[in-house]
């Protein structure tokens, strides 16, 4: 990188006078083929990097089919296809694993099975994806806010951690929870 930061340091770059416009002046023809080469390299270092892992965009189509599968349809063997060969679960009631995963959701389909949680945003960065969560145990239930977050490694969920808050029945201000 030296060499490459060496090269395109002795370019003199001007701007032209009416279009702002940065114009190259090459001190000679083996400098221009340089730089066309560095910029070449540098384009496809960059997509790359972009192609090494799965996206932001397809780590939130993930998270939101396993939600579907998982919590919306209860679907248990739908829903381990998208976990990962370990899978760390942070809320102190659940257990780690997939095991730990189907008897969640097993506790759910017995327990409420009217359930309903309506998704209300979806936010990634990288590999963490978070959903805020609107979910109901039964149908006249105010419910709570739940904020999911989801860790993922070669597009599959490995990590969970969950914040649950009840929604209640005043509040100290005029604010949706969501």
């Amino acid at each position: 990188m030296e060499f490459l930061y060496q090269r395109l340091h002795s370019i003199d770059i001007s701007f032209a006078f009416l279009t702002s416009i940065p114009v190259l002046h090459y001190p000679s023809q083996s400098m221009k083929i340089s730089h066309l080469l560095a910029t070449c390299i540098l384009a496809l270092v960059s997509l790359t990097t972009q192609a090494a892992g799965p996206s932001t965009e397809s780590n939130k189509r993930i998270v939101l089919d396993f939600y579907d599968a998982a919590l919306v349809r209860q679907d248990v063997d739908a829903a381990v296809k998208f976990i990962g060969p370990t899978y760390i679960q942070h809320n102190p009631t659940a257990p780690d694993g997939v095991e730990g995963l189907k008897g969640f959701i097993k506790f759910l389909k017995e327990k409420y099975p009217n359930r309903k949680g309506e998704i209300k945003r979806v936010i990634a960065e990288g590999d963490l994806v978070v959903l805020h969560v609107h979910s109901k145990s039964m149908p006249e239930d105010r419910g709570s806010a739940i904020m999911d977050i989801f860790r993922l490694e070669n597009g599959k969920i490995v990590e969970h951690w969950d914040v649950i808050q009840p929604i209640p029945e005043k509040a100290a201000n005029p604010n949706s929870m969501f």
